[in-house]
């Protein structure tokens, strides 16, 4: 690697593109274990950090979204540079970023959504549930969307914490809304809401059921919602054993035998967890919208491996709705030019290290997060996650096998993306930013009230923008 002198190593440069908890804690990790010679620049297609912590959590989950605090310090580390508002691919290139920097690593999540693959999930009124999550949360991307909340019935396809996050936020009551950073225009939409029923449907049984015990037991705490859970259907859904359910799936199924055996009261709202059902078709109304779903009854199939399969069989209900929502997982998106695993959705990648065609890392290039390992895990997987990586990235270091920029100036980019980006986001112009929407939440009694749109949030943060 290129020093000045032996005790004077010249710095390495490393940049992280995407900033959600999997780049934040690889630039953490980065920034204290380097002995003071790791620089890091970080660039967001959003002005906005923290990712799906800003984006995704639910926003009655505050003690979630805290883990930005770690976040925070990170950032204000002075070997830390924040280039928020530039995205990979239009304002700069991988090329440019491999010329200027000793490592790049990819941490840009999973942002898409996994489709069915059946007739009519297209329709008008079906809808992938991160694009209901993000309109809730205020993302940039989606906060024009209009859901039809004048339906009295849901249904959610999936049995993960997105599944609950997306049924319990339809049947929140104005009071519970009311405390947290629901995007202004959702909580206009969610307080003339006539949903009064939520199914959220998996395929396997409620043994295989991805819920965390946490995200399960909460829905018994709703102020004006029950949750319906049919006894019989549920046990029937048990009646295979499953040899791999551990401790989470043990839990899981008392919290779901003791939902059975609560009676729903009269006019509340209900969540109905429905098990061993998968969908074949969003069914049309006579005004082309979707009006219900038809889904296949399963069964679960010991495997030669021990574990259980959904074997579908010969019969089939329709559930009426007017709003589907999908949540059967989140699906990365391929960056320009870095290699990419089409069928896992994924960077290719060894332990952090990416791959090129021929199974070989490509010096200087990493990934961390969603996009490394797929959509798996709870927030603190990615710091784990992440240390891999680093820990890679410093192992090259040390053998010599890290990238050699030809020109790692600090300058050279920086100036390259302010002449592109004219609205370059420091850390500084997202913390006025970061300060407006506290301060709006605070006279409302809020944790903050979000700027859904990227020329409100540069308005806000003119003052800390490039001037030329």
């Amino acid at each position: 690697m290129t020093s000045t002198d032996n005790d004077n190593p010249a710095p390495i440069r490393v940049a992280v593109v995407g900033a959600g908890p999997a780049g934040f804690y690889a630039a953490g990790h980065l920034l204290k274990d380097s002995a003071g010679r790791i620089e890091v620049d970080m660039l967001e297609r959003l002005p906005t950090p923290w990712g799906l912590v800003r984006s995704g959590v639910a926003p009655d989950h505050p003690k979630i979204k805290s883990v930005t605090r770690i976040y925070e310090k990170t950032a204000e580390h002075p070997r830390f540079r924040y280039f928020g508002n530039v995205e990979l691919g239009r304002q700069v290139s991988r090329e440019e970023l491999l010329a200027h920097y000793h490592a790049v690593v990819y941490a840009t999540g999973a942002p898409s959504d996994r489709p069915l693959g059946i007739p009519g999930e297209d329709l008008p009124g079906s809808w992938p549930a991160t694009e209901f999550v993000g309109w809730y949360n205020g993302h940039p991307d989606h906060p024009d969307l209009d859901f039809d909340l004048g339906c009295e019935r849901a249904v959610v396809i999936g049995n993960g914490n997105v599944a609950l996050d997306v049924a319990r936020m339809l049947v929140l009551s104005q009071d519970e809304l009311a405390g947290t950073d629901t995007a202004d225009h959702a909580l206009q939409a969610l307080a003339q809401s006539a949903v009064r029923e939520v199914v959220v449907a998996g395929r396997r049984g409620p043994a295989q059921a991805a819920f965390t015990n946490p995200e399960l037991r909460e829905l018994g705490e709703l102020t004006d919602a029950d949750v319906v859970v049919d006894g019989d259907e549920l046990e029937r859904a048990l009646a295979v054993a499953d040899p791999n359910a551990g401790v989470t799936a043990k839990k899981n199924v008392e919290i779901l035998r003791d939902y059975a055996t609560r009676e729903p009261r009269e006019g509340r709202r209900r969540i109905v967890l429905r098990f061993l059902l998968s969908p074949v078709e969003v069914l049309a109304g006579d005004d082309g919208r979707a009006a219900g779903v038809r889904l296949v009854r399963n069964e679960l199939v010991a495997e030669p491996d021990g574990g259980l399969r959904a074997r579908a069989t010969g019969q089939s209900e329709t559930i009426p709705a007017g709003l589907v929502l999908r949540a059967i997982g989140y699906r990365g998106l391929a960056l320009p030019g870095v290699p990419f695993d089409e069928r896992a959705a994924t960077i290719r990648n060894a332990g952090g290290r990416v791959l090129g065609e021929d199974d070989r890392p490509l010096p200087g290039e990493y990934t961390v997060g969603w996009i490394k390992r797929g959509p798996t895990g709870i927030i603190g997987t990615n710091k784990k996650d992440a240390q891999q990586t680093v820990d890679a990235i410093f192992e090259d270091l040390a053998g010599g096998r890290l990238h050699e920029p030809p020109a790692p100036d600090p300058t050279e980019l920086q100036e390259t993306l302010r002449a592109r980006q004219p609205d370059l986001v420091s850390y500084a112009a997202w913390s006025e930013i970061d300060r407006h929407e506290r301060e709006r939440g605070e006279s409302e009694g809020r944790p903050r009230v979000k700027l859904t749109r990227i020329e409100e949030m540069l308005r806000v943060a003119a003052d800390e923008l490039p001037t030329g």
